[in-house]
């Protein structure tokens, strides 16, 4: 058996690689769009091949067109034939860690309640074991919102929004909405890094989504205090929700109401008929803030990584 990254050769038989379990994963469609885009790249799909050269397992990562590396496991597929599913893709998967030199996330999208289905728990369990197995130990589960065309919030009339050219204040910013943070990623992240350095990789991805620079806006209260940070955004399924924070000395006060509908309104303004978001279960407030300001939950995220103090 031979592990290595994909080529274009292998076009056909990777859009052969089938999962019918119910689970998200590259089907033929995404992988096509994606390779198109640049978000996928046959480098950054590895592959088990037997002899024969028929593939026995896929993995294919996500990522920004010009990203130096790619952001997440987007998919994890083993041939029906393998008595080892579990010991193949936990290979595979290390294989590749290697080659990038980190244990990249792997995201996988499931509907509500997909612990009470036996195919979707079944689908989960054996792909949660290898990745585990390859480094990915830490477990964390995001509620996804939309809000689809419903009532436009009215402009806050406790707050001032104004945008900001110079990323380093976006930067500051971040610092200190990151001070004591209920999210989760945010966390992982200052338990290594400098929080000016986390802040500072916040705003760069930030920065690398699809949404418009000039839709960012620090929110200040009356008396020109900083209040929080409201970031529309964009990515490659749409408009979404892209950051938003209170600093630790204004919390308290149900301001996460008007950052969100800040953002809601200037996707609104535009015309726009779906926003996403996600936020971690954990966060109780944030997605309390959701379902008030109008968000339905229609599917969880599922995420795996490396816990940042070991990796």
């Amino acid at each position: 058996m031979l592990f290595r990254t994909a080529v274009e050769d292998d076009l056909d038989r990777l859009l052969g690689c089938v999962v019918d379990e119910s689970i998200s994963w590259a089907h033929p469609e995404r992988l096509l769009s994606f390779l198109e885009s640049g978000n996928y790249r046959y480098d950054r799909i590895w592959l088990a091949v037997a002899d024969d050269g028929e593939i026995l397992a896929r993995a294919v990562w996500w990522g920004f067109p010009d990203g130096d590396s790619p952001l997440a496991l987007d998919c994890l597929y083993v041939h029906p034939s393998v008595d080892d599913r579990v010991g193949l893709a936990a290979e595979l998967l290390r294989r590749a860690h290697d080659a990038y030199g980190q244990a990249i996330e792997y995201h996988v999208f499931v509907t509500n309640g997909w612990r009470e289905h036996p195919k979707a728990a079944a689908a989960i369990a054996w792909r949660w074991e290898a990745a585990g197995r390859a480094g990915l130990t830490e477990e964390l589960e995001r509620l996804r919102y939309e809000w689809t065309a419903g009532p436009v919030p009215e402009p806050s009339d406790r707050l001032v929004f104004r945008g900001e050219d110079d990323d380093e204040v976006f930067v500051e910013a971040f610092r200190r909405v990151a001070v004591g943070t209920l999210d989760f990623h945010t966390r992982q992240a200052l338990a290594t890094m400098d929080p000016l350095e986390q802040a500072r990789e916040d705003v760069r991805d930030n920065r690398s989504m699809r949404g418009d620079r000039s839709w960012w806006r620090l929110a200040y209260d009356k008396s020109g205090d900083l209040v929080g940070v409201a970031l529309p955004s964009a990515n490659d399924g749409g408009p979404v929700v892209g950051y938003l924070g209170v600093v630790p000395e204004h919390r308290g006060h149900g301001y996460v109401d008007d950052l969100l509908g800040e953002i809601t309104r200037v996707h609104a303004e535009r015309g726009v008929q779906r926003i996403v978001a996600d936020t971690d279960s954990g966060n109780v407030p944030m997605a309390r803030a959701f379902e008030r300001a109008g968000y339905r939950n229609f599917a969880i995220r599922l995420v795996l990584s490396a816990n940042p103090v070991n990796a």
